[in-house]
């Protein structure tokens, strides 16, 4: 079976992009070095194709109350033009995506979607509507490129006359960007850096990737692979879908409580994970510090010669030089400052529980 390829797609190729099969798509890994974009999103300004993730709307009278049901967090609460991170869970509480959400007005939703889970969530929310909202699957209709940094805003200024300054952290705006009608520009991201997550009509894509290109030479602009992706987001410790959370991790165990509002009434799941929080969580999901090795996903954790975890992701962080790794843990264990290890390959490495996230932007 052929992968699946991005509008933008030709333009990795160009650039000399080394191209992966991340879930189905031939996706650009790196460009120069992960290390090397890391370090310029951080500083400057990057820009991330992110056009295999999916998007679905929700129309209707209906569309605001048939989310509702289908996610933890609280949509009720959306003003227009703001979004949401959220999750979406099946019955036994486990999460069947992490999503977020952007509402248009009072009938009309947008709900993005891991790469990986387009077809899995469309699915689920197709079949999960009881009150009767139309929903379209419109992962083909758009191009997505995150533009994440420091000089993100400033770059996409010179790109638009939509008062980007006036855009608050998971706001969103929509208009002309590059001279392509129709675009809307989200302040959210997966970097933990200033930016916006572009969305554009699919068939433009050639047009708006050369104009911020132009535009990004003045800003120290660079390309991102998904390598320094993966690290941007682990000094934040953002999880990701498949390694972090799965359908068989529940929003309490993920640290994702915050956007689980069990007083909002029901949703997919609430009974569920209602009923974890009455018996108590067992495990919970956590930063550690690793010395001397790097910890990698399925690695063993443990305290006093037992098995208490295993590690979901892990990489040295290039911003800190420390060894970092996220892992679900005995929630006894799961306290800052909880002396574990991690079995290396048979090597046992000190590890210490730390507050997350592991990096925070000077800025």
């Amino acid at each position: 079976m052929s992968l699946r390829r991005t509008p933008f797609h030709a333009f990795h190729r160009e650039a000399g992009a080394r191209l992966i099969d991340f879930g189905g798509w031939e996706m650009p890994v790196q460009y120069q070095g992960i290390l090397e974009e890391h370090r310029a999103c951080r500083s400057a300004v990057g820009l991330f194709d992110v056009s295999h993730m999916g998007e679905v709307r929700f129309r209707g009278p209906e569309a605001l109350a048939a989310v509702q049901l289908l996610v933890t967090n609280d949509v009720s609460k959306l003003k227009d033009n703001q979004a949401l991170y959220t999750a979406m869970c099946n019955e036994q509480g486990g999460i069947v995506d992490d999503l977020i959400v952007y509402r248009f007005g009072p009938e009309e939703v947008m709900i993005c979607v891991n790469a990986a889970n387009r077809a899995k969530d469309y699915g689920w929310m197709v079949a999960h509507n009881p009150l009767g909202a139309t929903l379209s699957n419109e992962s083909d209709v758009w191009g997505q490129l995150a533009i994440q940094g420091r000089h993100a805003a400033a770059l996409l200024q010179t790109l638009t006359a939509l008062d980007l300054a006036s855009v608050k952290t998971y706001w969103f705006t929509q208009g002309t960007v590059a001279g392509i009608e129709g675009c809307i520009l989200a302040r959210t991201g997966y970097t933990g850096e200033d930016g916006f997550e572009l969305f554009l009509p699919a068939g433009a894509a050639d047009v708006l990737w050369e104009a911020v290109h132009r535009a990004g030479a003045t800003f120290g602009l660079s390309n991102i692979g998904l390598g320094a992706r993966d690290t941007l987001r682990l000094e934040m410790k953002y999880s990701l879908y498949g390694n972090d959370i799965s359908d068989t991790t529940s929003p309490l165990e993920a640290g994702l409580g915050w956007v689980t509002k069990l007083d909002k009434g029901d949703f997919i799941g609430r009974d569920a994970i209602l009923a974890q929080r009455a018996a108590g969580i067992t495990r919970r999901l956590v930063g550690i510090e690793v010395e001397g090795r790097i910890a990698r996903p399925h690695m063993a954790i443990l305290h006093d010669g037992a098995v208490v975890g295993e590690v979901t992701s892990g990489s040295q962080s290039p911003s800190t030089g420390k060894n970092i790794a996220i892992a679900y843990v005995s929630a006894p264990l799961a306290a800052p400052g909880t002396e574990l290890s991690v079995d290396v390959r048979g090597k046992a490495a000190r590890a210490t529980v730390v507050k997350t996230p592991f990096y925070t932007r000077p800025y």
